[in-house]
């Protein structure tokens, strides 16, 4: 017995609100105990983070410890991309979404 459409598009639905979900929660969960303000921010840049970081105190970075990220903010851009000529011979575009820049805040305690 096959599923029917409706299942089907719910089910892909579903999916697709998930990955969308895990996207912007994955920011937030990324530092840890183990881990050192130098190498969360790290991280985070190597994710393709524009990090604005605030801290407490006057510490060296390997002083401090990450008290939040947060804020984690996503510009998009459309574009226009030539697919070539469609069947009257007029010319056909898409319209494609991307990432224009992504930018998280991360506190600092630099106090100890």
């Amino acid at each position: 017995m096959r599923p029917s459409r409706t299942f089907t598009t719910f089910a892909t639905f579903v999916t697709s609100v998930a990955a969308v979900c895990a996207v912007f929660v994955a920011p937030a969960g990324i530092a840890s105990a183990e881990q050192s303000a130098q190498e969360t921010i790290g991280l985070l840049e190597a994710e393709g983070y524009q990090v604005n970081v605030d801290r407490i105190g006057s510490g060296t970075i390997d002083q401090c410890v990450v008290t939040s990220v947060r804020n984690p903010q996503t510009q998009y851009r459309t574009i226009r991309v030539y697919r070539g000529k469609d069947s009257q011979g007029n010319r056909d575009y898409d319209y494609v979404r991307v990432v224009s820049s992504r930018s998280i805040s991360v506190s600092l305690d630099c106090s100890r």
